[in-house]
């Protein structure tokens, strides 16, 4: 039993170093977007994306390149007997002419190269073109979108961690304050001025604060392994927040204000925009297949069959013409396939228009009801800390009861956490707000 309980000694000094030399590092909300920024997997994933959009309008601007075929055969031929119809010519004496050697073929050696370049294509290849430049902005505009997702992201994971810290912070003071006030009960009650009952209620009281600072605690341990993973950081980094530059931002734009700037601004509005465009340019380029294709085409040939037949190079030049006659009544299912597409992304704009004018004036509500909490929850504190001060003077002159004591204490500690979350909560809901009218991003550079 001793050796366990020395064992389990050595673990928890052991993990005691390894907490108190877990490494902490400083952070301002700057540094933070910036780490999100490059970390961020989800902006990775996009730079994909744009990588693969334009090398797609690469290769449709290639189509306009000739293309070049080349081939060529080396043939092993057993026992061909070659039989050459030829034009006996007669003598004048009647005499015939001796007969010819049938050639014997054993093996035979050709190369072929064809070059063709298309001079007309129904439209295909310039619609096909304009369609990928489209897709290949739109998946920048994506990006972009995403960019201002993850700093807002970011913002709110500093918040978080910021408000968990406060309530740890705060919990920690009430509880020194409730543990003191124990000790001057403890004290009251040996010398027989304090029923045991009240006695009883305090240390139930710090009881319950130690309760809620673990649990503050495990929040805020959390939330800190949520930032680290966000920036990109080793999960048992501590951050220590720079809060010094942070704070209300005056603003004096209405919603109608921040309305048009989101119609001006928002990037993934005008994404699917651009995709729209994209459809129908890809419309035009079914309608394509209705036409012929012209193609200006050349070609090389060499032949060579041993003692029997050698061409060593026959070039060619010429224009060809290419009908597919099966569009007429195949290619209007491909051209309604194209136009529905138009359809769905019509839609998808106006329906997408419509959540940022309810997402605008979500956020712009919340931000004016986080500032009324800010100014409402800065006289409840006002109010809790002089509600506090004069039960604890009636406490002092046995004029109010242990309970009445306790209660102010909550409606103190309360007030003051209430207070420092909506001012967080406030300046998130601004960030929201901007990042909802496309000017998160621009607003942060200034």
């Amino acid at each position: 039993m001793k050796n366990k309980l020395k064992s389990l000694l050595v673990i928890c000094s052991l993990f005691s170093l390894q907490m108190s030399a877990q490494e902490k590092k400083t952070l301002t909300l700057d540094e933070a977007i910036d780490l999100g920024l490059h970390n961020s997997k989800q902006l990775k994933i996009n730079q994909a994306k744009i990588e693969e959009a334009t090398a797609a309008a690469k290769e449709a601007v290639e189509k306009r390149l000739p293309d070049a075929k080349a081939s060529a055969s080396y043939l092993r031929v057993n026992a061909v007997n070659v039989d050459l119809k030829t034009k006996n010519n007669s003598g004048s004496g009647g005499g015939t002419t001796p007969p010819v050697e049938q050639p014997k073929v054993s093996q035979a050696l050709y190369g072929l190269v064809n070059v063709s370049l298309p001079i007309y294509t129904g439209g295909k290849i310039r619609y096909g073109i304009e369609s990928s430049k489209f897709l290949e902005k739109a998946a920048m505009l994506d990006a972009e979108s995403d960019k201002e997702e993850v700093i807002q992201n970011t913002i709110e994971a500093f918040a978080n961690l910021f408000k968990a810290k406060t309530a740890v912070r705060l919990v920690q003071e009430n509880l020194n304050e409730a543990q003191l006030r124990t000790k001057e009960l403890a004290g009251m009650e040996k010398n027989g001025l304090l029923a045991r009952n009240d006695l009883l209620k305090a240390q139930l009281r710090e009881s319950n604060m130690e309760f809620n600072l673990s649990d503050a605690e495990n929040s805020w341990q959390l939330a800190n392994v949520n930032m680290n993973l966000m920036l990109g950081l080793p999960t048992a980094t501590e951050l220590v927040l720079d809060t010094a530059n942070l704070g209300k931002k005056d603003d004096g734009r209405v919603l109608d204000d921040f309305l048009n700037a989101a119609r001006a601004n928002r990037k993934d509005l005008e994404a699917i925009d651009l995709r729209k465009k994209a459809a129908e340019s890809g419309v035009k380029s079914a309608k394509g297949d209705l036409y012929p294709s012209l193609a200006l085409t050349g070609g090389y040939i060499g032949l060579d069959i041993p003692d029997f037949l050698s061409i060593p190079a026959a070039m060619n030049v010429g224009v060809g013409v290419s009908y597919n006659i099966g569009s007429l009544w195949k290619n209007k299912a491909k051209v309604q396939q194209a136009e529905a597409r138009v359809k769905q992304f019509t839609f998808t704009e106006a329906l997408m228009d419509e959540n940022m004018q309810l997402e605008v004036n979500r956020s712009y509500l919340g931000l004016m009801t986080n500032r009324k909490k800010i100014e409402t929850s800065a006289k409840a504190v006002e109010q809790a800390e002089e509600n506090y001060r004069i039960v604890k003077n009636k406490f002092d002159n046995s004029l109010a009861t242990t309970t009445d004591l306790l209660d102010a204490d909550i409606a103190q500690l309360q007030a003051r956490m209430s207070y420092t979350l909506s001012r967080a909560d406030a300046f998130v809901a601004y960030h929201k707000l901007l990042q909802t009218a496309g000017l998160l991003s621009a607003e942060l550079k200034k």
